[in-house]
């Protein structure tokens, strides 16, 4: 095993904690991820990892040693990927962790184009809208949407999207549309958290700002939830604008007060804690953000304008 490889082993266990979780994300075998890291130690001439009762410690020379290795892999990789030309492509496994609804809608429609230009790379996406944790499950990037809980994670701000409150043509024809916050206290709102229930929402124009009770009879901890009960003329919800994008352009969804504001959410990608992002991790971060541009030519990518049947913007 060359030098290369073993550093690889070697950060593997580092984030994987164990030799059978780092052959797994590796696919070797165990006793080869053993013998790399027992031939690391014997070139080093200093112990990396001890066990305990909970599991494989690293020593204070694995930790110093990990600072060092992590960014010479990096480099090493940049220049893999400078000598292969700026336009080369990329290799290996690329495994992806992002929010179901957002994904199936904006990234995986798309994403044709990332792997025609890196036909050398296979991207395994993880759907899943919990924010799992990214190490133990061998994640190189995730997307996520919202306020991000961990401030020690290494993240970066891709796009963001106003949140609109919608509903469907359906439900606006049969109940009308309100004119006012203050009027939604008339109407089927529905609440939508995967970590809780929402109260109110914050409805803000100029200075002036509304607090609106969520009270409805219906509360889904899934995005997709949420926009499935609005399709079905059920009641109104606050949804990013990624999310409304499809139904607002056919008109089968129009937007209720366009005049106010009920903030917005931002697009994270965010790479594991302690880890330099790998080339292709910073790739597909760079695909996604241009995915998101409003300029994007795309159909997908740009919010149309549709009219209500009160003449509102939609």
């Amino acid at each position: 095993m060359d030098r290369f490889a073993t550093l690889q082993v070697f950060e593997a266990v580092m984030e994987a904690g164990s030799f059978s979780a780092a052959a797994r994300r590796l696919n070797l075998g165990q006793p080869a991820v053993s013998k790399a890291i027992a031939q690391l130690e014997e070139s080093l001439h200093v112990r990396l990892f001890l066990r305990n009762t909970h599991g494989l410690v690293p020593t204070e020379a694995a930790r110093a040693f990990h600072e060092h290795a992590q960014l010479a892999l990096k480099h090493l990789e940049d220049a893999e990927h400078a000598a292969r030309g700026e336009g080369a492509a990329l290799t290996g496994v690329l495994r992806v962790s992002a929010p179901v609804t957002f994904s199936c809608m904006q990234v995986i429609p798309r994403l044709s184009r990332f792997l025609e230009r890196h036909p050398g790379l296979r991207v395994e996406m993880l759907q899943d809208d919990r924010q799992i944790d990214l190490l133990e499950a061998g994640v190189d990037l995730a997307l996520r949407i919202g306020a991000l809980d961990d401030s020690s994670m290494t993240a970066r701000r891709l796009a963001s999207s106003e949140r609109v409150l919608v509903a469907s043509r359906r439900y606006v024809e049969t109940h009308g549309a309100p004119d006012d916050p203050a009027a939604l206290a008339g109407h089927v709102v529905l609440s939508y958290g995967h970590d809780g229930l929402v109260r109110e929402w914050l409805a803000r124009q100029g200075d002036r700002t509304e607090r609106v009770p969520v009270t409805g009879p219906l509360h889904v901890t899934a995005v997709e939830g949420l926009r499935a009960a609005i399709l079905a003329g059920i009641g109104i919800g606050v949804t990013s604008r990624w999310v409304a994008q499809p139904e607002l352009a056919s008109g089968d969804v129009v937007e209720l007060l366009p005049g106010w504001s009920f903030g917005s959410v931002s697009l994270w990608a965010v790479f594991p804690s302690g880890r330099m992002p790998s080339a292709k991790a910073r790739a597909f971060a760079d695909f996604v953000e241009a995915l998101m541009r409003p300029d994007e030519a795309d159909a997908l990518s740009a919010p149309a304008a549709v009219r209500s049947p009160d003449g509102a913007r939609g």
